[in-house]
């Protein structure tokens, strides 16, 4: 049974900062790409950022300098380094595991981040 499970999110002051962690299982985890995306209220689900198995990564515009995506094959664990959070990035945040060679794609179930004063 896959299970990614994402940890980390909450309340959070504009500035501050965040650290969001998904534990996964049930995979063979260096080969899957791993990814990070958000589903605000009334806006699509859009890929934050992801890291692929050779650990290349990728981010959207409106993150980068700010967060930064990381593995451990170790530990089956990819991370989400949130810095200089905005009220724009509260939304619901879902770890994405893909193999794109065989098509299986999987997906947590979502931790809140809230960026409010």
């Amino acid at each position: 049974q896959v299970q990614l499970v994402e940890s980390g999110g909450g309340l959070v002051q504009p500035g501050g900062s965040l650290r969001l962690s998904c534990a996964a299982s049930g995979i063979i985890f260096n080969i899957y790409s791993m990814g990070w995306y958000r589903h605000a209220p009334g806006k699509q689900r859009e890929l934050v950022a992801n890291v692929t198995s050779s650990g290349s990564t990728n981010y959207a515009d409106s993150v980068k300098g700010r967060f930064t995506i990381s593995r451990n094959n170790a530990k089956k664990r990819v991370y989400l380094q949130s810095d200089s959070l905005k009220p724009e990035d509260t939304a619901v945040y879902y770890c994405s595991a893909d193999h794109l060679r065989s098509g299986l794609g999987y997906w947590g179930q979502g931790t809140q981040v809230t960026v409010s004063s």
